[in-house]
């Protein structure tokens, strides 16, 4: 009988920091290994220094394997990768540590290119530590989009708030003029066509939000608005997106009108994702539409080495497969499973393009705008038991990668 369960690799981010405790803590639940094929690529070394901290942890047995085709179903893999003698410091910033999170992330990357895993699930890195000749990116989501090939957009999703980004990583006094008519037609075609491909949404809503105070105050306050971001949604929208705009943000999210869109597009990193992690900070994922893949925040660096530092009692996996308490975060499982559910049934059922005046008709007639009922973990798991069980194509799945559990919290 073949095996159809994903292939999940795990990089493991910088050893210095909460990579290899929350990697070890979710394999550490077997019903992992009921999903996926866990491929972990990093130092067997680390993950015996770091399986002695954890005394209240079941412990992982891996099977070693040299590349990612040896891996066997049922049982945690680990593909050595980098130097075997490693100097761990937990907690504190290391030219090893980067080395060893690039190490990993580069393998990982030349065996989802050559198909050897499914999916991509990746620790926490140090942007500074990890950042050298080999590795010149600033951080996942500029490195996944240059593996697959195609252009970064940031999306961070929740069951009630997508914002995307028209820049990503970019210093803010570079904003403005990194705008322009165009990047922002892209990103908003961009955008619409995930929600449509990735998330089901028949017939998305897109709230476009302006660059300056107050949508610029007619002028007063800036010309972005009115030179380039509204020509860019009159352009988008007569090429039948559903795009609206430029509107302020303190008005959008303080009156909760954000609710009446299914996505937002900021125009810089920090206003779009402030709010939303003021807001969906519990159940958010980061997706990187055009590279397919599905990231969750990362955590922040002083945060990944502080608790480090503190050992592995105070820090446990809030996103991934084992949840302790009522009021979980959504699993990155869950994410995956959902969205390959989502691009298969849009596949399947061949979704049209819909013009603006047959949008709400087309919501009356055909129900949700979400294709596939019941909650985010049940759609999760749904999704994840379609491709166990039917397989999946290479077409529609194989570039979907997801970034590992990394939020933590400290327990009192």
């Amino acid at each position: 009988m073949t095996d159809n369960r994903l292939r999940i690799g795990i990089t493991q981010g910088d050893t210095n920091g909460v990579g290899w405790e929350l990697i070890l803590k979710i394999l550490s639940d077997q019903r992992i290994l009921e999903l996926c094929t866990p491929v972990v690529y990093g130092s067997q070394a680390a993950a015996a220094y770091y399986r002695r901290t954890l005394k209240d942890t079941e412990p992982v047995e891996f099977v070693a394997c040299r590349t990612a085709d040896d891996a066997q179903a049922g049982r945690a893999n680990l593909v050595e990768c980098g130097q075997k003698e490693l100097r761990i410091t937990p907690g504190q910033e290391s030219e090893e540590g980067g080395r060893a999170a690039a190490d990993a992330l580069l393998r990982a990357a030349d065996d989802l290119k050559n198909r050897r895993i499914d999916a991509l699930v990746t620790a926490p890195i140090d942007k500074h530590a990890i950042r050298s000749e080999a590795f010149p990116y600033t951080g996942h989501t500029e490195f996944l989009a240059a593996v697959s090939g195609g252009e970064a957009m940031m999306i961070m999703c929740s069951d009630v708030l997508r914002v995307g980004l028209v820049t990503i990583h970019i210093p803010v006094s570079e904003v403005a003029a990194a705008i322009d008519k165009e990047s922002i037609v892209r990103r908003i075609m961009q955008l619409n066509d995930s929600l449509k491909r990735d998330f089901g949404v028949v017939a998305p809503r897109i709230a476009v939000l302006s660059l300056n105070p107050h949508a610029g105050d007619g002028g007063l306050l800036g010309e972005e608005e009115s030179s380039t971001i509204k020509p860019a949604i009159e352009q988008a929208y007569a090429d039948g997106v559903l795009c609206f705009g430029p509107l302020a943000v303190d008005g959008l999210f303080a009156s909760g009108a954000y609710k009446k869109y299914d996505a937002i597009l900021a125009m810089y990193h920090d206003q779009g994702l402030a709010p939303f992690k003021a807001l969906a900070m519990e159940d958010g994922v980061n997706y990187t539409a055009g590279a397919g893949a599905v990231q969750d925040a990362l955590a922040r660096r002083r945060e990944l080495y502080r608790l480090a530092r503190y050992g592995a009692h105070v820090a446990r996996p809030r996103r991934g497969i084992r949840h302790r308490r009522p009021r979980h975060r959504r699993s990155a499982v869950d994410a995956l499973g959902r969205i390959c559910g989502d691009r298969h049934r849009c596949a399947s059922q061949g979704l049209r393009r819909v013009e603006p005046f047959a949008a709400r008709t087309l919501r009356a007639r055909e129900g949700p705008r979400r294709i596939g009922q019941g909650s985010a973990p049940e759609r999760g798991r749904a999704g994840i038991a379609a491709i166990m069980g039917k397989g999946c194509s290479d077409a529609v799945f194989r570039l979907v990668i997801v970034e590992a559990a990394k939020e933590i919290e400290i327990l009192t």
